[in-house]
């Protein structure tokens, strides 16, 4: 939806419209195109331009694709004097099969994929699917300038887009609102004037909507965030006197370990794959087993020590992939357990963790069941914006 006016916004921009304010050298839209390519769930596009700048907008998505194709076909089509009535044209332009439709603000440049899926995932079992955010401040009524009630916020959320629906149902409630002159700020509104049930999800903090002067903030240069990738490695002897431990859960019936720390091999090669993402060395460096302060201390302490050193240069891990090669002693009944222990001490889901455990056919030090070897890969983000003191 990108036929709207932007008169909130206009004066500050020196009356261009909202939409075709440049951020990152693309239209603010096109950022909504882009994350919905990337979404892997949106099968076309509709555009919705105001009339007067149709052929301006559909040379300037010409020149667009060239440059950065999202790879979705689309149509472009014109809006009405209302949000309701340019949605109304657009759900007309849709292809005739089409059996679900996202509605979604071209002034949302920062919707994320995982957002757009989250809500088509959601939209399978139901008709309407919108996300939201709870309401933090607190909301009053007023009359003449006066309060007249004060509202109750656990009861109230702030909408969001994209909005998810069975294109044919809310065809049916705009064509209802227009024959009962009702108007709407948004779908999910004449979803529920029709009777319809409308099923809310998490929405993101950062889906923001460029509305007033101040949220032009919020396009301020910053770079974008940059991916990142860490290896990290550890080796431990047998023999020694501590607990057998990996991804901090005990093993009973392990091999007793060598070492300064408590000997979780698999924690201090993650620690190092996340040391590698911020370029700060290895825990050697930070934690010497010269040091009697590190004497059996446990890795998921020295674990959260290195996610705060990783999170003030700036990094944000994202995906972490850890194997285990040891012959003895079996790792297969602890692996969900591990893999589980070490998403929550990365914060991370569960499926953004994963382990892997293998022997060498009895080959090396590990196959003579001298030791244990692991290796561990993080993705992750480079962007500055998640800071300790932040």
């Amino acid at each position: 939806m990108a036929a709207g006016s932007g008169s909130r916004l206009a004066a500050s921009i020196g009356g261009a419209r909202k939409q075709s304010l440049l951020w990152r050298g693309m239209p603010l839209y096109w950022h909504s195109v882009l994350a919905m390519s990337r979404s892997a769930v949106v099968g076309g596009l509709v555009f919705v331009f105001p009339e007067e700048f149709f052929p301006e907008e559909e040379k300037r998505l010409r020149e667009l694709r060239r440059t950065s194709d999202p790879g979705l076909p689309w149509v472009i089509t014109t809006g009405g004097g209302r949000r309701q009535d340019s949605v109304r044209r657009g759900l007309a332009a849709l292809p005739p099969h089409t059996r679900r439709t996202l509605v979604h603000d071209a002034a949302r440049p920062f919707v994320s994929p995982g957002l757009i899926r989250r809500v088509c995932a959601a939209l399978v079992h139901e008709d309407a699917v919108i996300p939201a955010l709870p309401v933090t401040d607190t909301l009053k009524r007023i009359e003449n300038n006066r309060v007249s009630a004060t509202l109750p916020r656990e009861n109230l959320i702030a909408a969001q887009t994209p909005q998810g629906f069975t294109a044919d149902l809310l065809a049916r409630a705009h064509e209802r609102a227009r024959e009962r002159c009702l108007a709407a700020t948004d779908d999910a509104a004449l979803m529920e004037d029709a009777g319809h049930s409308v099923r809310v999800i998490a929405g993101e903090p950062k889906n923001v909507k460029i509305t007033n002067p101040d949220d032009l903030a919020l396009l301020a240069d910053t770079p974008a965030p940059r991916p990142c990738i860490g290896m990290g490695h550890d080796a431990h002897r047998y023999g020694g006197e501590r607990p057998f431990v990996l991804g901090g859960v005990r093993i009973p019936g392990g091999p007793e370990v060598l070492a300064h720390s408590d000997g979780d091999a698999l924690l201090h090669a993650l620690m190092d794959a996340l040391l590698g993402c911020a370029g700060l060395g290895d825990i050697g460096q930070h934690f010497p087993d010269s040091d009697a302060r590190f004497e059996n201390i446990s890795s998921a302490v020295l674990l959260s020590e290195v996610l705060k050193m990783t999170r003030n240069a700036g990094i944000r891990p994202t995906h972490a992939d850890m194997t285990i090669v040891a012959q003895i002693p079996r790792i297969a009944p602890w692996r969900e357990e591990i893999r589980n222990n070490v998403a929550r001490l990365l914060n991370l889901p569960a499926e953004c963790v994963n382990l892997k455990a293998g022997t060498e056919e009895g080959m090396g030090f590990t196959g003579r069941c001298e030791g244990i070897k692991t290796y561990a890969v993080v993705s992750a983000l480079a962007d500055g914006a998640y800071r300790e003191n932040e």
